[in-house]
């Protein structure tokens, strides 16, 4: 018993040896300093079991346990239309709300979180749509008319689902804090509608969904938080250019979650979509991520200059596809083929992707394309050849050291793309590069929804529009007859790229 007594000194000396560890790792825990900071987010919130998959994410969202009975007990959404005394009530308890936030929050209205209500919207809007693609998916011979496979489509704009999965999430499993799901109406800063509008579209027949269009406009307008400010505080995603058109007109007052910002008149009317309003989200990517070791071991033999794999022929903007080609087709470095469908094209374009330098983007049908965030993730400096095309997040990220922008009119100059890319140094590309390295996270769609990633963006983002929302709503609801018309922000200046090449 003797032999195990330690002196007290030694148990001093013991004490203070603890607590001397415990100060350096706090001290390490919360050091400003950008390595040990970086330490610290891999050591709180390490990327196990993220699902980046559409298909496998949707798997596990509809077979596992549903929310229990209490968690829906505490939605106060409205069932049947709501009268004017319910609009005028719920008026004043947001009024009341806004006060205490105004008298008790130094930052209000620009503080985070955004609180979010989302609408308990029926089956049929939300489950049963998700449920149809999920039992279909695999049919592979449903393709659109100018040949893409349909479900592949519909993962490229499941923006709608990614962002619901996550607000619904139970807080427990939830990573993002720039937003909270509250389930009182008076509560919110904005209002989320989850109706899947591209699945509806994509995989019902015509009249049905027309059908399913009206009801869901019917059923939102009826909710008294609609009549109260006309939608313009309600979130609406339209993330593909032909869903939801026969009825969108009615709500053209909504935050919509768009593609891009398409002004030749094809896809949206004059004054449905403006920036000061709506929010630009990013595709899906179709192509798996090219991690930190994938980009060690691609980036030193990226032999390829320019590559491009697509659709040589589309519609309205995309015709300047063909011009490139006649451009650039036979030239040394340069790759430009033909896209195909299935798991073929996607291992030919990320192969393709890997070993090239360069990747072009030109407009498709409309402004935006898919392709430029799978040359994000792939490594591959994007060349957008898109004169109107309006970028995701561009409040936050500035696309100037991930990409190069260059006008439709330099694009097709005879030598006049290739001599340019020839003339970029090494040194702008590598830096490039390791931006790109950066940026893909923001792009990856996840569950569980990973800080800075899309769905955490979509949030910082609309956080910046809350006050012009609240502007306009109360300015919607003071006017009188007679007065000035309300601004719609419709007269606004088309969104062209520079006639000449960014300087390097």
């Amino acid at each position: 018993m003797a032999g195990k007594h330690v002196p007290r000194s030694k148990s001093r000396i013991l004490l203070f040896g603890l607590l001397l560890l415990g100060f350096s790792l706090l001290f390490f825990l919360f050091s400003p300093s950008p390595k040990r900071q970086s330490v610290r987010s891999q050591f709180l919130n390490p990327n196990v079991n993220v699902e980046t998959s559409f298909v496998a994410s949707l798997e596990d969202f509809l077979t596992r346990k549903a929310p229990t009975g209490s968690t829906f007990g505490r939605d106060d959404t409205v069932s049947g239309e709501a009268g004017e005394e319910e609009v005028r009530k719920l008026d004043n308890k947001i009024y009341e709300m806004e006060m205490d936030r105004l008298y008790g929050d130094p930052y209000y209205p620009v503080s985070l979180p955004l609180k979010v209500y989302v609408y308990n919207m029926p089956s049929k809007f939300t489950y049963d749509l998700l449920w149809l693609f999920r039992n279909t998916y695999k049919e592979t011979d449903n393709l659109t008319s100018n040949g893409s496979p349909v479900h592949r489509l519909i993962e490229q704009h499941s923006i709608d689902y990614w962002l619901w999965a996550d607000l619904i999430a139970p807080e427990s499993e939830r990573l993002l804090k720039t937003v909270v799901r509250v389930h009182r109406q008076e509560e919110a800063d904005l209002f989320y509608i989850p109706f899947f509008t591209t699945i509806s579209f994509f995989l019902m027949e015509k009249q049905q969904c027309k059908a399913l269009y009206r009801e869901a406009l019917k059923w939102v307008q009826d909710q008294p938080a609609w009549k109260r400010s006309g939608g313009r505080d309600h979130i609406l995603p339209v993330h593909h250019p032909w869903s939801f058109k026969t009825v969108r007109r009615f709500m053209k007052n909504a935050i919509w979650l768009l593609p891009d910002m398409d002004s030749t008149g094809n896809w949206y009317k004059p004054g449905q979509v403006y920036l000061e309003k709506d929010l630009i989200l990013p595709y899906v990517p179709n192509l798996d991520l090219c991690d930190a070791k994938c980009l060690s071991e691609t980036n030193p033999k990226r032999s390829t200059l320019l590559f491009f794999r697509g659709r040589l022929k589309r519609n309205a903007g995309g015709k300047i596809r063909s011009k490139l080609v006649a451009e650039l087709s036979g030239a040394d470095d340069v790759i430009i083929e033909e896209g195909t469908a299935g798991e073929g094209g996607k291992e030919a374009a990320q192969r393709g992707m890997r070993k090239s330098l360069f990747c072009m983007s030109p407009a498709g049908d409309t402004p935006s394309s898919a392709r430029l965030f799978d040359a994000v993730v792939s490594g591959c400096i994007p060349v957008i050849i898109s004169d109107e095309l309006e970028l995701p997040f561009e409040g936050i990220l500035d696309y100037r050291k991930i990409a190069m922008f260059v006008s439709s009119n330099d694009a097709v100059k005879q030598g006049w793309l290739l001599k340019y890319l020839r003339g970029i140094s090494p040194a702008v590309i590598k830096e490039m590069q390791e931006n790109l390295a950066k940026y893909s996270r923001h792009f990856l769609y996840s569950s569980p929804a990973q800080p800075l990633g899309p769905e955490d963006l979509v949030w910082r983002m609309l956080a910046g529009k809350v006050v012009n929302i609240k502007l306009h709503l109360r300015r919607s609801q003071r006017v009188v007859e007679g007065s000035r018309s309300l601004c719609t922000c419709d007269c606004r200046r088309a969104n062209t790229t520079s006639n000449s090449a960014p300087a390097l």
